[in-house]
């Protein structure tokens, strides 16, 4: 964390896995929780499949940077075959994190991580979003992880702002609010840290 507690986030993911999303959920819970945000993609001549960036800046006072983020706290990887191709620990704070969405342990993914020493997180959303939501939608998962391992937002509060937004976003779907929520809570649950 940074003075202000100014908490920064990058996201790697493939276009349409929901980076983007999970990127602009995470601002909007932030924000319901009172705190100053910003989110983000990095646009460029992204089509679906190909390799996207998305950032978040969350702190308790008002933030007057406005660019990407080369120092992130925590680095989110949606799709785990971007660790072949992208150093995603490029400029990571050795305070910090690096969440990826696979089923590996996170002992079996430290060695794709380019000398990175610091917490290997893993969370198998894909499986988490089969078992909800009956297809592969990682990005609430994938969500859920960011903050239950970062800690920048209060757990209850947390999944009562998630509720709030699902019931909006979804207002002509409401039976996809609770897959939502299922894997939501899944997620918190089952993230390893190591």
């Amino acid at each position: 964390m940074k003075e202000n507690g100014l908490v920064e986030f990058r996201w790697h993911g493939r276009g349409g896995q929901g980076a983007k999303t999970a990127c602009l959920l995470l601002a909007d819970a932030a924000f319901s929780s009172g705190k100053f945000v910003q989110g983000f993609p990095e646009y460029g001549p992204e089509r679906m499949g190909a390799p996207i960036t998305a950032y978040n800046r969350i702190s308790d006072t008002r933030c007057s940077i406005h660019c990407n983020i080369d120092c992130p706290d925590y680095v989110v990887v949606v799709d785990e075959t971007l660790l072949d191709t992208v150093d995603v620990t490029k400029g990571l704070s050795p305070t910090g994190a690096v969440i990826v969405n696979t089923a590996k342990s996170p002992g079996e993914i430290r060695g794709k991580l380019r000398h990175w020493t610091g917490p290997v997180c893993t969370i198998d959303a894909r499986r988490i979003s089969e078992e909800t939501l009956g297809r592969n939608f990682p990005n609430t998962p994938m969500l859920s992880a960011a903050v239950r391992v970062s800690g920048v937002l209060e757990e209850e509060r947390f999944k009562q702002d998630m509720e709030e937004s699902f019931h909006h976003k979804f207002a002509a779907k409401p039976q996809v609010v609770a897959g939502n929520m299922a894997a939501l809570m899944q997620a918190w649950e089952e993230v390893q840290v190591g």
